[in-house]
C-alpha cells in the first residue's frame, strides 16, 4: 500500500475512534440509576455574572449509589448552582445544607428506564451514521487518488480495508451499546 493510501486509512480511523470516544462520552450523561458526577455535564451556573459547566464552580464526588455530593469552590455560589441543577431539569432535587449540596438520584421506573434505552439507541444510530459519513469521504480520497496516483487495484484494495474498518467500528458501537442497554435495564 502506498503513502498516499495508507494517509486515507490512517485518517479514517481516527475519525472512527474518535465517533467512539463521542458516544462513550454521551452514553456516561445518560443514567443507568447509579450515581456518577458525569450525570451533571452539561448543567451551566450563572458564576459572577457568565455561564460555566458546573465542573468549573465545585468538586462532584458519590459517596454512594444514590447520592451525588457537589461542595462549592466558593460558598456563595452555593444557590445558583442548585438553582443550575433544578433548571437542568434532570429530575434531580438538590438539597443545601448552607455547605455543599446533596442530590439524590431517585430509581428508575420502568418507563424511564425505556426511554433511556431508546435514546442510548438514538446515541449508537448517530455514531453508526458518523462513522458511515468517515467511510464515504475516505472511499472518495481513494477514488481521487486512484485518478492521481495510485492503480485501480490498490483502488480497490484501499476502499475493502475502508469497508473493513467501518464493520470493526460499528460492531464496537453495537457492543458499547448493548452493554449500556443492559446497565440500564438492570434494576
Amino acid at each position: 500500500m502506498t503513502e498516499n493510501s495508507q494517509f486515507v486509512l490512517d485518517e479514517a480511523t481516527e475519525s472512527m475512534g474518535n465517533t467512539i470516544r463521542h458516544l462513550e462520552v454521551e452514553f456516561q450523561g445518560i443514567r443507568a440509576g447509579k450515581a456518577s458526577p458525569a450525570m451533571l455535564n452539561g448543567v451551566m451556573v450563572e458564576y459572577y455574572g457568565t455561564t460555566v459547566p458546573i465542573e468549573q464552580t465545585a468538586n462532584i464526588s458519590c459517596p454512594d449509589a444514590r447520592l451525588i455530593v457537589v461542595q462549592p469552590f466558593d460558598k456563595n455560589s452555593i444557590g445558583s448552582i442548585a438553582k443550575a441543577i433544578l433548571n437542568a431539569n434532570l429530575g434531580f432535587n438538590p438539597i443545601n445544607n448552607g455547605e455543599l449540596l446533596r442530590v439524590a438520584v431517585p430509581p428508575l421506573t420502568e418507563e424511564r428506564r425505556r426511554d433511556l434505552v431508546k435514546r442510548t439507541k438514538n446515541a449508537a444510530e448517530e455514531a453508526k451514521v458518523g462513522v458511515r459519513n468517515i467511510r464515504r469521504n475516505a472511499n472518495d480520497e481513494a477514488k481521487k487518488l486512484e485518478k492521481d496516483t495510485i492503480s485501480e487495484d490498490e483502488s480497490k484494495l484501499l476502499q475493502e480495508e475502508i469497508q473493513k474498518l467501518t464493520d470493526k467500528y460499528i460492531k464496537k458501537i453495537d457492543e458499547l451499546t448493548e452493554l449500556k442497554s443492559k446497565d440500564i435495564l438492570t434494576v
